[in-house]
């Protein structure tokens, strides 16, 4: 029986919120476990706690009776990008939105470890929400910055958030410069609040930023400061795009003296923003890790039953070879994408590392089930009525987010110096 029921009541003693006990004190006591592991230097545990392992089962409760994969192929049918009512119950019902945000700001206090659990759930069900870009890209930009009122509106669900940089960004090298971003900063307007100034300028490609009340602008000045903007207020445009996963829109974000609140400056801004694309990829690479699940699941379940020569299809030699190389992608990309959120979790040095090994290796993951999916469903499999189109669509743009595999394999290899091939 679902904890979550579809009117949005519960079973008596169901957690709800931030104040659901197995996101504040078992999230807690796993994040502390694992820092004193890794300050003995030893691998981290990479098993799900019992709290994770709670929270993964309340989300999918959730996602399974608000949002099916059956109901996502009629949204996206309906061309309905956003499910605000689920985005609703998994921020604010389960406190979902505030797993990274501390107590003190209304947040659960939980780990980057928590949040890739939910992460893998929400592309299991290829949900139509803004988790990714507001309750992990966004809030990790804020983090730092002490801001108290946006993250405590991003805690409660009150408030959804996005960083308006291109979906397809890499997170920068360590040490490398904060580069150029192309928002302009121009002079505040008479009658202005202190310290709010005028942004200008177009960023393309923006993922969440459709959903977002507040966009965290990077504005390329001297020096580099990150602006909150709200999204209703005047000079700010957002232009949706047609992009191949339906499920998470893009847009094009156009600026035109648009009021900005600064939220960090200088080397803090510059961080901010690092910090949350690296944060984005490494739990990404959780939620590719979720799609390819699924995928498997689903076609070891239909080769089970589909029959030729009267036997199931899946005791034919060659369709085994092919669901067992799956088999050992996702394994790889599970144990890749672990690692990365106990890095993260932890703040360990060997988070660069992590985080481009795991996106690396689970979107190649994510492609190769989802394909073997789509193929090894038949003629079902490649129509629009069967959902496995849909997880293809997000194995394919999650890739390419936040850098291709390609892209992060360059990376890892320039971080642990190897040299490039045929050097």
């Amino acid at each position: 029986m679902s904890t979550v029921t579809g009117s949005g009541e519960r079973p008596p003693g169901t957690p709800r919120g931030p104040e659901a006990p197995f996101l504040r004190h078992g999230a807690s006591a796993a994040t502390e476990s694992t820092e004193g592991t890794r300050r003995a230097g030893a691998i981290p545990d990479l098993r799900y706690s019992d709290a994770e392992e709670q929270l993964r089962a309340v989300v999918r409760d959730l996602l399974a009776d608000r949002s099916p994969l059956t109901a996502v192929l009629a949204r996206v049918d309906a061309g309905e990008a956003d499910d605000v009512p689920l985005w609703r119950a998994l921020a604010a019902d389960l406190g979902c939105a505030g797993l990274l945000i501390d107590e003190s700001h209304g947040g659960a206090g939980a780990s980057y470890r928590e949040a890739a659990v939910v992460a893998e759930e929400t592309g299991k069900a290829a949900a139509c929400v803004p988790y990714l870009t507001s309750a992990v890209m966004a809030t990790t930009a804020l983090l730092g910055t002490g801001d108290g009122e946006l993250l405590g509106g991003l805690a409660s669900g009150r408030l959804t958030a996005a960083l308006a940089v291109g979906f397809a960004s890499m997170p920068p090298a360590p040490g490398a410069g904060p580069g150029s971003w192309p928002v302009r900063i121009g002079p505040a307007d008479d009658g202005d609040a202190p310290g709010v100034v005028r942004l200008s300028g177009t960023v393309t490609g923006v993922a969440g930023a459709l959903a977002a009340d507040v966009l965290l602008v990077p504005g390329d000045g001297v020096p580099l400061r990150l602006y909150a903007v709200d999204t209703t207020g005047a000079g700010v445009t957002r232009v949706p795009l047609v992009s191949l996963d339906a499920t998470r829109p893009l847009a094009d974000v156009t600026l035109d003296r648009a009021p900005g609140r600064p939220v960090a400056s200088g080397a803090d801004a510059a961080r901010a923003v690092a910090a949350a694309l690296t944060a984005g990829a490494g739990v990404l690479a959780s939620e590719l890790f979720g799609v390819a699940e699924q995928c498997l699941a689903m076609t070891i379940s239909y080769v089970k039953e589909r029959k030729q020569f009267a036997r199931p299809v899946g005791s034919f030699q060659a369709l085994k070879h092919r669901l067992a190389d799956v088999w050992v992608a996702v394994t790889q990309a599970r144990a890749a994408a672990r690692y990365a959120a106990a890095c993260l979790a932890t703040g360990d040095p060997d988070t660069p590392v992590a985080v481009a090994l795991a996106k690396a290796a689970a979107g190649d993951a994510a492609v190769l089930a989802a394909q073997e999916c789509v193929q090894l469903h038949g003629g079902i499999g490649f129509t629009w009525e069967h959902p496995a189109h849909l997880l293809l669509k997000r194995a394919k743009s999650a890739s390419m987010a936040l850098g291709t595999p390609d892209r992060h394999r360059a990376a890892l290899a320039a971080l642990v110096d190897l040299p490039p091939p045929g050097g």
